[in-house]
């Protein structure tokens, strides 16, 4: 029987989890919230997914059959016809959400932007996969955590230790946001060090790492500046690293110079053209000719889709927390393949 998932917030993050959710042949989208009727519901209804309030209240129910839209019900409703919730709601509301995703009796996903307090546990493919295994609820790393991630765990695989310093050069806002970021500045993040780096810690502790950050006024991607300090003896080259990355789940490696992609832009302009829907781009992309190894110290530049990385890391959570694949690759290839068959190839 095909798991029955609960999306609570149809917005970025959302809509790209309910289209991943809705390509698996053992998931189902049971149906998501919006908070009243906009252009956000036309995007639901043309997919077929069942349309529910974020509220129980009836006069924010009947509001969407005055715009227009059949509202099944309230978040109450959605959650008696799930499995499992997927919040990708805005703000601070993980607390509330999760008290009422625990008196429905769902399991829950959350998303980076909340605390990793606030489930204990957080997920990330390639990192703890099996630590999530028939757990009640975890948070999915931010895309940055998940960049890392996707990354350093296999150095750290291969080393059995790492210590890591990266400067994250952020995208202000998110492309369809224009309320917020610098227009004409570069702002340091004044905080030492970043959440990014702690938040790594969340997934993989071993992993010594401080973060730096920089918010820079472009919505297309981050940047990664990353040096990695490998333990003697690791046998590694700046060659096999890049193989090993090549081979590892969810990165794609290329050289910049020999394909023209030396920029954000580009490489955003590359998803576009293997027809990605949305021009999403869920791996994370490394510069090879970015990449070096001087004696023990590693030195590379990835880039981050902030919108799409850790859509597909919802889906391996999902099975990870329904206890359906305990093997983490298996799922990263059944989630890829389903995703690719819909949304393009790559």
């Amino acid at each position: 029987m095909a798991i029955r998932v609960a999306i609570n917030g149809y917005g970025t993050i959302g809509k790209r989890v309910a289209n991943a959710i809705a390509a698996q042949d053992d998931m189902t989208v049971a149906g998501v919230t919006k908070t009243g009727p906009s252009f956000g519901c036309e995007l639901a209804v043309r997919r077929g997914f069942p349309l529910y309030c974020t509220s129980d209240e009836p006069g924010h129910i009947t509001a969407f059959s005055a715009g227009g839209y059949d509202c099944a019900g309230g978040l109450s409703d959605l959650l008696g016809a799930a499995d499992v919730v997927v919040d990708c709601s805005p703000g601070k509301m993980g607390g509330e959400n999760l008290a009422r995703y625990h008196a429905a009796g769902l399991k829950a996903i959350f998303q980076g932007g909340e605390p990793h307090s606030l489930t204990g546990l957080s997920y990330s493919s390639s990192a703890n996969h099996e630590a999530n295994l028939g757990a009640d609820a975890t948070r999915v790393v931010s895309c940055n955590t998940t960049g890392l991630s996707r990354t350093l765990v296999p150095l750290y695989d291969h080393c059995g230790s790492l210590k890591v310093e990266c400067t994250l050069v952020r995208r202000a806002a998110d492309p369809g946001d224009s309320r917020k970021g610098p227009i004409n500045a570069i702002k340091p993040v004044l905080k030492v060090p970043s959440h990014h780096g702690p938040d790594l810690m969340t997934v993989k502790p071993e992993i010594e790492i401080n973060s730096l950050a920089v918010a820079v006024p472009t919505t297309i991607m981050h940047v990664h500046s990353i040096i990695a300090d490998l333990p003697k003896g690791h046998g590694l080259t700046t060659e096999s690293v890049i193989e090993m990355w090549k081979e590892t789940p969810r990165v794609i490696v290329m050289h910049g110079g020999d394909s023209r992609l030396t920029t954000t832009a580009e490489v955003m302009e590359m998803a576009r053209d293997i027809g990605r829907k949305w021009g999403d781009l869920h791996e994370i992309f490394v510069w090879e000719d970015g990449a070096k190894l001087v004696g023990d110290r590693l030195y590379y530049f990835q880039a981050i889709h902030q919108e799409s990385d850790v859509v597909p890391e919802n889906v391996d959570a999902i099975r990870a927390l329904m206890g359906t694949e305990p093997d983490w690759r298996a799922s990263v290839a059944r989630t890829d393949a389903a995703i690719t068959a819909c949304y393009g190839t790559g």
